[in-house]
């Protein structure tokens, strides 16, 4: 069984910073990759960063420059560190992981979602 727990993320000012985290825990073998996703209120899921295995980067538009995906491989966990928040990063942020476990099972896990509010 494996488990992925968000962290992080809250009520931040305009300009202001704010990290999230997304573990895995588990049944692992292998983590393959992970994307972060927001959803703002009557939007569409997006995805607004992306980094697999080989360490290999993506992000969306409105996020290059100001926002940063990393993984620490031992603690397998990923991070979300936001720079130079403004109102339309105002989102529930989801975190998308694709395992292999030990039993050789791939599939993806979603995160419980965690508000990041960015407001003065």
């Amino acid at each position: 069984q494996v488990q992925v727990v968000q962290s992080g993320g809250g009520l931040v000012q305009p300009g202001g910073s704010l990290r999230v985290s997304c573990a895995a825990s588990g049944n692992i073998r292998s983590i393959y990759a992970v994307g972060w996703h927001r959803q703002a209120p009557g939007k569409k899921r997006e995805l607004v960063a992306h980094i697999n295995r080989d360490g290999d980067l993506t992000y969306a538009d409105s996020v290059k420059g100001r926002f940063t995906i990393t993984r620490d491989d031992a603690k397998n966990t990923v991070y979300l560190q936001m720079n130079s928040l403004n109102s339309e990063d105002t989102a529930v942020y989801y975190c998308n992981a694709a395992i292999l476990t030990q039993t050789s099972s791939f599939s993806n896990y979603w995160g419980q979602g965690t508000q990041v509010t960015v407001s003065s």
